[in-house]
């Protein structure tokens, strides 16, 4: 099993100020905590895309590429890039760019997004957002195989033997099908025999179950190779520490913060969150045991968990990644799969001149 480290970069107030931190440092915080991930041992980072409050996640590709310049080994992901508000050309344009300056370590995570505000930002409406994600994706997905591409979509204008450049390193790369509520992500991820990667956040494993068992039937209706299907899932929280009770301890104010901050929460006590929401809070032994249950369910070979806790301090923050990766990676990857593919860069696309 291969792990991520991921962040949606929401801007809220800091717990022991009541005032958001400057957003120089909020955005010096993202990037100490990729750095920090690389130096673990995780095996992906990140960076969501929002485009409303309290998220300054708007701009992935910029702080991706200075992500590539402060790593050089761990993976660097979109979480999710959402192309339904996007023009897939110049998407592409900024993910080919960004392939070349993280020496071909980028994998994309694509989605419709939500949230009414951004949707009134790019003018998308509730009812088409599906389709411009469909459209979007099968023209970026074009863009980044052929030279020239001759294309007349509904929701940009027509490209008639277009060139696009640069020209990607990977040859292609990956994309994921972010899932939540719907099964038109999975039939697309199907379609196109691509990996799926389940939310998995908001309510308990039975929705998102449903979905994958969806994608897997819908993968083999496509005529592709079900040992090849493949299912990334996320967490809901983390915070791991020596035994369940002092990791209860120090999550609770978490999560009564955050469950203040929640108009009709699904999980109304800590007990709950932990025992019905994929929420991984609590001793290394239990934690282990818990991505189990869920991988009988998901069948999935790559586990996020957030990148970052509001609460924590410094120390707690490391010393419970330190032991993610010290006790609970260590026993995931011994008993559960990675995904059917080298996790290394791909093989460079031949260099084009123009």
């Amino acid at each position: 099993m291969k792990f991520l480290a991921i962040t949606l970069i929401p801007h809220t107030p800091d717990p022991a100020t009541g005032q958001p931190k400057p957003t120089r440092e909020r955005f010096r915080e993202v990037v100490e905590n990729a750095v920090l991930a690389e130096e673990l041992g995780f095996d992906g980072f990140g960076v969501g895309e929002r485009h409303e409050r309290p998220f300054i996640s708007s701009s992935p590709p910029v702080l991706l590429g200075h992500l590539a310049a402060r790593t050089s080994r761990i993976r660097l992901f979109t979480a999710v890039t959402t192309l339904s508000l996007l023009d897939p050309v110049r998407a592409y344009e900024d993910y080919a760019t960004l392939d070349h300056l993280s020496d071909g370590r980028l994998d994309l995570i694509i989605g419709k997004g939500n949230g009414t505000a951004q949707r009134e930002l790019f003018d998308v409406s509730p009812e088409d957002q599906w389709d411009r994600n469909a459209e979007s994706y099968e023209l970026f997905r074009r863009l980044w195989r052929e030279p020239k591409v001759t294309y007349k979509p509904r929701y940009r204008p027509e490209l008639t033997e277009a060139e696009v450049w640069p020209r990607p390193l990977q040859q292609p790369v990956r994309v994921w099908h972010g899932s939540a509520t719907s099964e038109r992500s999975a039939d697309l991820a199907a379609r196109y025999g691509d990996p799926l990667f389940s939310a998995n956040v908001t309510n308990p494993i039975e929705p998102y179950a449903a979905l994958v068992r969806h994608y897997r039937e819908r993968w083999a209706h496509y005529g592709h190779d079900p040992a090849l299907a493949t299912v990334g899932a996320g967490s809901a929280g983390y915070y791991a520490a020596r035994t369940s009770q002092q990791a209860l301890a120090v999550y609770r104010p978490l999560f009564e913060r955050q469950l203040a901050h929640t108009p009709e929460p699904v999980f109304t006590t800590l007990e709950d969150f932990v025992e019905r929401s994929s929420a991984l809070i609590g001793s290394p032994q239990q934690i282990v045991e818990k991505v189990h249950r869920y991988h009988e369910q998901l069948g999935h070979s790559v586990l996020h968990i957030r990148a970052e806790a509001s609460g924590l301090t410094d120390t707690q923050h490391r010393d419970s990644l330190e032991l993610f990766q010290g006790e609970i990676a260590p026993a995931l990857r011994h008993s559960l799969p990675d995904p059917p593919w080298p996790w290394s860069p791909a093989v460079p696309a031949p260099e084009e001149q123009p």
